[in-house]
């Protein structure tokens, strides 16, 4: 019988980076096994951490073939405060994906709705399962 991988919870003093317009920068894997690096917008629903993303990208392919992932979120107040997370990537959905987008883009540019490229939108669940943190 295999053992459930429970999330490890974030520290309640680093959520606070999932308030500000922090951005993350997501590493996922290339085919050949290579990290490919992207700033994210990203989210926190207590348990997981969400990405958002356009169907089709790099990292939509990379996150659907090869879910293990890692973040790292910059405190923009003070970039030597940062949240590490390792994890894995345990659901894609594209149900609320366009909601979520247009909430992240409240935050992160003061607009109602997301306005960028188009593309069908896609949520990612990742689930922590090492987190570090500094500052």
């Amino acid at each position: 019988m295999a053992t459930e991988i429970r999330p490890v919870p974030l520290p309640e003093d680093y959520l606070d980076l999932f308030e500000k317009r922090s951005f993350a920068h997501l590493a996922t894997l290339m085919p050949s096994g290579s990290p490919q690096v992207t700033p994210v917008w990203v989210d926190y629903d207590g348990t997981h951490v969400l990405v958002n993303s356009a169907r089709g990208r790099q990292k939509d392919r990379n996150m659907r073939n090869r879910p293990q992932v890692a973040l790292c979120i910059a405190d923009p107040d003070n970039p030597y405060r940062y949240l590490a997370v390792r994890g894995t990537v345990v659901a894609v959905t594209e149900e609320g994906a366009t909601e979520h987008i247009d909430q992240l883009a409240g935050r992160y540019t003061g607009r109602a709705r997301y306005v960028g490229p188009p593309g069908r939108r896609v949520l990612y669940k990742v689930r922590p399962e090492r987190v570090s943190t500094m500052g």
